[in-house]
C-alpha cells in the first residue's frame, strides 16, 4: 500500500541544502561500531546506567542500551563516548 510521501522537516531540509549529515543537524545520536570491541556514540546526552555488562546512554529521543562483557567507558566528552569491551547487543528504546 503506497502512502503519502513524508514531508521533510526544517532541519532535514537544511541538512540537504547545506549537504550536512542529518544526525548532526537534528541532534540525534550517531553510533559507530568497530568490530565487536569498540563503540563510539556521538551527540549523546549522558550516561543513565553503567556496569561491566550493560550501559544505558541518553540519546535525547532514544535510550541506547549496550549489552556486552567487560564493558568500559574509556573516554567521555560533552559530544562523544568511547566504550570498549565485547559488545554483544545494541538496542534503541
Amino acid at each position: 500500500m503506497a502512502g503519502k510521501p513524508r514531508r521533510l522537516g526544517f532541519l532535514e531540509r537544511a541538512a540537504e541544502v547545506f549537504d550536512l549529515p542529518a544526525d548532526a543537524v537534528a541532534g540525534v545520536p550517531r553510533l559507530e561500531l568497530v568490530g565487536d570491541r569498540e563503540l563510539r556514540v556521538e551527540n549523546h546526552k549522558g550516561i543513565l546506567a553503567y556496569g561491566r555488562e550493560e550501559i544505558h546512554i541518553s540519546g535525547g529521543v532514544y535510550i541506547i542500551k549496550v549489552v556486552g562483557q567487560e564493558l568500559e567507558l574509556r573516554a567521555m566528552t560533552g559530544l562523544e563516548l568511547l566504550i570498549t569491551g565485547k559488545v554483544l547487543q545494541i538496542s534503541l528504546a
